[in-house]
């Protein structure tokens, strides 16, 4: 069973001015693709081609670095791509929204956590909110392909991911170049905060 590039659910230019379509473009059909022909090629006639990807990243510590770096970039930019939005911004509501003031102290207060997180990850990683059994959100971020699934030390919070930023700099050098604060903060403009309430109610 191959891993499949997703189709984005918006067009390359959807997220301008906050996300430009040229690093869209690049992105998603260059760095997101190679990610995932690299994974099928790491996993292709070992027992992994039947699992799914977060079968392999729950046991990423016995797989090859091949494995780790492609499923995690493999999984990694499909959280990325839909917690994404044209229509995105605001803040989130309901459950979320309560989950967020209970336990990051309030959206500002998340959003100061959340942009630190991002900013402080040296050389390339992500960020992340995470949702726990039981409905606790934690900010944390990991290096490289890294992500809160894996079993490895490097894992952050651990936890489930619902909302994630791309430090790496393919994901906003075009625009920003050095400013990662610059587009941190454009981030925000297009999280989609519908689709990360989703993810929380579905794994907390």
């Amino acid at each position: 069973m191959a891993f499949v590039l997703p189709k984005l659910a918006y067009a390359y230019d959807a997220l301008q001015p906050h996300i430009d379509a040229r690093t869209m473009e690049i992105h998603h059909s260059k760095h997101h693709a190679a990610y995932t022909d690299n994974l099928n090629k790491a996993i292709a006639g070992t027992e992994l081609e039947n699992q799914t990807i977060e079968q392999i990243l729950a046991n990423i510590s016995k797989a090859s670095p091949a494995v780790r770096n492609n499923g995690g970039g493999f999984y990694n930019h499909n959280l990325f791509w839909e917690v994404m939005s044209p229509n995105g911004g605001g803040e989130p509501t309901g459950e979320l929204a309560e989950a967020i003031n209970r336990d990051l102290g309030g959206f500002a207060a998340f959003k100061e956590k959340f942009a630190a997180a991002a900013m402080t990850r040296f050389g390339s990683g992500w960020a992340w909110l995470c949702v726990h059994k039981g409905g606790k959100v934690e900010v944390c971020s990991t290096p490289n392909q890294d992500n809160p699934l894996m079993d490895v030390d490097s894992k952050g919070c651990g936890g489930f991911p619902i909302f994630g930023i791309d430090v790496w700099e393919h994901a906003y050098y075009l625009n920003y170049q050095n400013r990662r604060a610059d587009y941190i903060n454009a981030f925000f403009s297009v999280a989609n905060w519908a689709k990360v309430a989703e993810l929380f109610a579905a794994n907390k």
